[in-house]
């Protein structure tokens, strides 16, 4: 997949001139009653058992993990993993920001989940900038960006309808897929000065 797969290309394009985008084991129903087991087939069975109740381990570990995040707008979730500068100064709508992440698919990188895009590449991280709270990515990251501070990371769960909705994007985004990101807000640029048209615009297309 194509790098900024987190780009949406709407109308918000024109009015800001943006040129740029477990594992798990059904239980098989047993042919035969425990009584016209053989011992070879009742030793599998057992392991059988035994596996699958192995096999709920991980999805009840992520389930307690969710205890740690807090809850968000529109059902996003997020972890504060660096806290930002302290100055208590957060994006406006319009306002540039430089950002650096990694997205994944299917629970994050531990939990078995699958990198599909990121800003760190081979030669070290190439930063992400664009306008934010201007849908010109996807509104899960909005809605998160503008309550950060410079300097601030967090990991964010953020449901289908925040991201790519029933489409889905390119191969490796499902329609319905909940998106996992790393995102840290690296800068945020000078207050926008927006123009009649733009602000226009803004009042028309709240989050």
């Amino acid at each position: 997949m194509s790098a900024r797969i987190i780009f949406s290309a709407i109308a918000s394009m024109a009015v800001f001139h943006v040129s740029t985008t477990a594992f798990t084991v059904p239980l098989q129903k047993p042919a035969k009653c425990m009584g016209e087991m053989d011992r070879r087939d009742a030793t599998m069975a057992t392991a059988g058992f035994f596996l699958s109740s192995l096999v709920a381990v991980p999805s009840q570990a992520k389930a307690l993990d969710l205890l740690k995040y807090e809850d968000g707008p529109r059902s996003l979730k997020y972890l504060v993993t660096e806290t930002g500068n302290g100055s208590g100064v957060k994006p406006q709508r319009g306002q540039k920001v430089k950002t650096s992440y990694t997205l994944y698919v299917n629970g994050f990188e531990e939990d078995g989940g699958k990198k599909v895009d990121s800003s760190k590449g081979f030669l070290g991280d190439k930063p992400f900038e664009f306008m934010v709270g201007v849908s010109q990515v996807i509104k899960g990251w909005d809605l998160c960006l503008m309550d950060m501070e410079e300097g601030e990371a967090r990991r964010l769960i953020v449901p289908s309808d925040l991201g790519y909705g029933e489409k889905g994007a390119g191969a490796d985004i499902a329609g319905g897929a909940t998106l996992y990101f790393d995102v840290k807000l690296n800068e945020i640029g000078k207050s926008p000065n927006l123009n009649e048209k733009q602000l226009k615009w803004l009042d028309e297309n709240p989050l």
